[in-house]
């Protein structure tokens, strides 16, 4: 693998901190901020395993907590999908700020509820943000959204995902820019089958290849 620096960080956001983990390539071409699913964080292993598929084709990554501890441990804050959305406005808005957020562009990985955080949010930022992928995602919980999302999205699902799929399928409809539905066979929600997982990281990996770019050396980018 090449050059890369990994840390753990602590992201600011009003008067909370939020932890992350931040690993950035040599000459990366962009960063991409997970969105992770109900009751997963950063340490989610189908995240950190699309996560270092990105990294070896440098792309950077940030798998950030969307939630403290202690309001992770309210289930229904797990659910709630615009306390996630403000959360990853904030981390975006954080990112851009940083020396290596305003040298690449921004793209968002969204798994299950969080895609649903993703989208909304790419509505927002979207002078930030370049792209869009969804695992298995829940785009019908930013129905209100879709119609106004501008950013290129791929939405990844399962086909034995059965009703996921047909939430994707109408969703799909539903989103007025550059789009495209990728149907995974024989793969289940969470892509737990041989060979599945690689399948959304080589699919997430492409799109994001195709709407990332403006390199930035790693080593500079830290330094600051």
């Amino acid at each position: 693998m090449e050059d890369f620096l990994q840390k753990d960080i602590t992201i600011p956001v009003d008067n909370i901190r939020l932890q992350a983990t931040l690993t950035l390539p040599a000459k990366a071409v962009g960063i991409v901020i997970f969105s992770h699913g109900s009751g997963s964080s950063r340490l989610s292993p189908r995240n950190r395993f699309v996560a270092t598929i990105l990294n070896e084709h440098h792309i950077a990554t940030l798998l950030a907590d969307l939630l403290t501890p202690q309001e992770d441990a309210v289930y229904a804050n797990r659910f709630n999908i615009e306390l996630l959305t403000e959360r990853l406005i904030a981390i975006t808005r954080w990112i851009s700020q940083r020396d290596f957020g305003q040298a690449i562009p921004v793209g968002y990985f969204g798994a299950s509820t969080g895609a649903a955080s993703a989208l909304k949010a790419s509505v927002q930022c979207g002078n930030i943000v370049s792209a869009v992928v969804s695992r298995g995602g829940r785009p019908d919980l930013a129905a209100s959204s879709l119609p106004h999302v501008k950013t290129p999205t791929l939405l990844i699902v399962g086909s034995l995902d059965d009703a996921v799929l047909a939430l994707n399928r109408q969703a799909l409809d539903r989103i007025p820019c550059e789009k495209q539905m990728t149907i995974v066979e024989g793969a289940t929600h969470l892509f737990e089958e041989s060979g599945k997982l690689e399948e959304v990281a080589r699919l997430a990996n492409e799109w994001f290849l195709h709407h990332l770019r403006q390199p930035v050396t790693a080593n500079e980018s830290f330094n600051h």
